[in-house]
C-alpha cells in the first residue's frame, strides 16, 4: 500500500493502546496539538451512538478540535463486528494519509486493532444453527455453563473471557466444533502475520495500584456526569436490556438496578470490580505484542513526541 501521496512506501500509523483508564483519549488529543493527526478509536464500544458517558467518548468539543473515525457509527440494536471495523478502520486509513495526515488508533479493544493491522482470523464462517443451539444449552445449563464448556476445548481463549461474553464465547466453540481448531491457535498463528503498514505501537501500563485506583475515581466520575440517566435513557427508547451493547461494563450493572436487582451502591462496586478484572485482561492481551513499546503513563508526554517525531522523520 502506498502512504497516500503517491509513494511506494507503505501507509505509516501510529498505535496508543493499553487498558482503560490509562489516559489514552487524553494524550491523544494532547498529540493533536503537536501533529497534523486525526484519530481512529479503537474501542469496541465507542461504535455505538447514545452510549457516550459509560463508554468515555472523546467529547463533542474535543472532537471539533481533531477529527474522529470510528465514533458514533451504529445504533446499540445494530451488529457491528471485527470485520466492520476492519472495513471502516482500513478505509479510514487511507482517507487520513490520502490528505497528508498521520493516522493514530486509539483505544483498548486488542481484537480490533489486531484486524486492522493483519487483518481478519482465517476461521469458519457464521453457522446461526450452531449458535442457536450453543445459546439454548446456556440457557437449560444455567449462567457460565459455556463459558466451563470452552475450558474443556480451549483453555487459553476461556482465560481471556468472562463467563459473560456469551458472544466471543459462543464464536470460540463455533469455530472448534466446525474445524477442530481452537480459536485461540488459530489467532497465535494469525499474530505472526506481517502488517503491510509501517507502525508505532505505545502502550500505556501504570502500576496496577494506580491504575485501580483511577479505575474507581473514574467510575465515580461517570456515575456524578449520568451513567445511570443515560442507561435509563436508552431503555426508555426501546433498547432492550439484553443487547450486546447493553450487557457490556457499566450498562449492565446500571440496567440490574434499574431492574430492582441491586442497590446503586452495589451497582458502583460491581462496575469498579469488572472495570478492574476487564484492566487486567486487556494487559493480558496486549503483553503478547512485542511490538508495543511500554511507558509507564500518559505522563511521559515529551517521550510519546520524541517517538512519534522519530518514526516521522525515519519515513
Amino acid at each position: 500500500m502506498s502512504d497516500g501521496n503517491g509513494g511506494e512506501h507503505p501507509l505509516s500509523l501510529v498505535v496508543i493502546c493499553g487498558p482503560t483508564a490509562t489516559g489514552k483519549t487524553a494524550l491523544a488529543l494532547h498529540l493533536a496539538e503537536h501533529c497534523a493527526l486525526e484519530i481512529i478509536s479503537a474501542d469496541s464500544r465507542q461504535v455505538y451512538r447514545g452510549m457516550d458517558i459509560g463508554t468515555a467518548k472523546a467529547t463533542v468539543e474535543e472532537r471539533t478540535k481533531v477529527r474522529h473515525h470510528l465514533i458514533d457509527v451504529v445504533d446499540p440494536d445494530e451488529g457491528f463486528t471485527a470485520s466492520d471495523f476492519f472495513l471502516r478502520g482500513r478505509a479510514a486509513l487511507k482517507d487520513i494519509a490520502g490528505r497528508g495526515r498521520l493516522p493514530l488508533v486509539v483505544g483498548g479493544t486488542g481484537f480490533y486493532i489486531e484486524a486492522l493491522l493483519r487483518g481478519l482470523v482465517d476461521a469458519p464462517g457464521a453457522d446461526p444453527a450452531l449458535r442457536q443451539e450453543l445459546a439454548e444449552w446456556e440457557l437449560k445449563q444455567g449462567p457460565g455453563s459455556l463459558h466451563v464448556r470452552l475450558q474443556t476445548v480451549d483453555p487459553v481463549m476461556a482465560a481471556r473471557l468472562t463467563p459473560l461474553d456469551q458472544v466471543r464465547i459462543i464464536r470460540a466453540l463455533e469455530v472448534f466444533y466446525q474445524s477442530g481448531q481452537r480459536l485461540s491457535d488459530l489467532q497465535g498463528r494469525h499474530a505472526a502475520v506481517r502488517s503491510p503498514f509501517r507502525v508505532l505501537t505505545i502502550g500505556l501500563a501504570p502500576q496496577r495500584d494506580w491504575l485501580y485506583d483511577r479505575i474507581d475515581r473514574r467510575v465515580d466520575a461517570m456515575m456524578q456526569a449520568g451513567l445511570l440517566k443515560e442507561t435509563e435513557s436508552l431503555l426508555a427508547r426501546g433498547y432492550r436490556s439484553d443487547l450486546k451493547a447493553l450487557k457490556t461494563i457499566g450498562y449492565r450493572e446500571c440496567v440490574n438496578h434499574l431492574a430492582g436487582d441491586a442497590s446503586l451502591q452495589d451497582a458502583i462496586t460491581l462496575i469498579q470490580r469488572n472495570s478492574r478484572r476487564y484492566a487486567k485482561r486487556q494487559l493480558t492481551w496486549f503483553g503478547q505484542n512485542k511490538e508495543i513499546i511500554w511507558l509507564d503513563s500518559p505522563r511521559e508526554f515529551a517521550k510519546v513526541l520524541k517517538l512519534i517525531d522519530h518514526f516521522i522523520m525515519s519515513k
